[in-house]
């Protein structure tokens, strides 16, 4: 795996360190920590069924970490651009809702493109140019943060998806691990292959966010909610589903099944709307308190009023993503 840069002493270790992270995460209060972010960072073309195309930075955990930022949450991201005209827009969309960049993700040949197709109803399909690896020289942040994210093409394309699953293991110490799978088929192993990959990593997580689609590619033959939990019963938490126009449902490691509608909304179109919602979960289970690995048990046992509040939340903010267009969460002014 790729370290952190030594020149960062002591504190570069800790994030590697599991013993090291559980005691300076006993000397950091939660208020203090950071949500830790981790994958790619690229940039959407959109071409839509009445000939226009449109350029926007996009990428899953990069939209995961715009949400937070918006939702007012200290965010690191760990990514792979260049410094390219594209990768300096990346840098300046980041920086405008106040993502920090992790020194060293920079340093791609040149910046990945995505290119989303529009059909009439909105909803979009996806051919990639991209190139995924966690940085070979990075510096830690200055405290070990209180919840790790990843997902999508990040997580299972090599060179980087093996770095990924390392450096989760490495933060169970100190961190709430968050995973969405956010398949992309043209991107990834066949199913048989990628749910290998996938299923290791629900192993590793505490929360997991997955769309009923997604779970549908995986395994074709199984009901979705069945799915999820087989899932729940491997080590989350709760997995979380997500079902478009139909809302979503928390399933629990305790058994606890709970169900919300998506609010009605007008859609401009769906891009963006899951890493919305993933980064309202997070923000969610942060204001209830049970992020950090000292309330794992507490996650654990959440009931279904603290599930229901914190889904019905990440529904609005989904509602007001697909209410306009590009991968563009609201804020917390705009939520309250």
């Amino acid at each position: 795996m790729h370290e952190p840069d030594s020149t960062t002493g002591d504190q570069a270790e800790a994030v590697l360190a599991p013993g090291v992270q559980t005691e300076l995460a006993s000397d950091v209060e939660a208020e203090e920590r950071r949500a830790l972010v981790i994958g790619e960072a690229l940039v959407d073309v959109v071409s839509r069924a009445d000939g226009t195309r449109t350029e926007h930075p996009g990428g899953s955990p990069m939209n995961v970490a715009i949400g937070l930022a918006r939702l007012r949450r200290g965010v690191d991201l760990l990514t792979w651009f260049g410094t390219d005209a594209r990768g300096a827009e990346i840098a300046a969309h980041l920086a405008a809702s106040g993502v920090a960049v992790v020194p060293g993700s920079d340093g791609a040949d040149h910046t990945s493109v995505a290119e989303a197709v529009l059909d009439a109803t909105g909803a979009a399909t996806y051919v990639f140019d991209l190139a995924w690896q966690v940085p070979e020289h990075w510096a830690s942040p200055p405290a070990p943060p209180l919840v790790v994210h990843t997902g999508s093409i990040g997580a299972v394309l090599e060179p980087g998806a093996t770095d990924v699953a390392r450096i989760l293991q490495a933060h169970r110490a100190s961190a709430t691990l968050t995973y969405d799978p956010n398949i992309r088929p043209s991107l990834m192993p066949p199913p048989e292959e990628t749910a290998a990959l996938v299923d290791h990593l629900v192993t590793l997580s505490d929360v997991v966010k997955v769309s009923d689609e997604d779970l549908t590619w995986l395994d074709p033959a199984a009901d979705p909610l069945e799915h999820a939990r087989r899932w729940a019963s491997m080590g989350p938490a709760a997995v979380v589903v997500t079902r478009g126009g139909a809302g979503a449902v928390a399933v629990t490691a305790t058994g606890l099944e709970v169900q919300v509608p998506a609010p009605p909304v007008q859609v401009a179109d769906t891009v963006g709307a899951g890493d919305s919602f993933m980064g309202g979960l997070i923000d969610g289970l942060w204001s209830a308190g049970l992020l950090g690995a000292e309330r794992r048990p507490a996650l654990r046992d959440a009931g279904t009023e603290v599930w229901r509040a914190v889904l019905e939340r990440c529904a609005r903010i989904a509602a007001i993503t697909v209410s306009r267009p590009g991968a563009n969460p609201p804020t917390a002014a705009e939520l309250d």
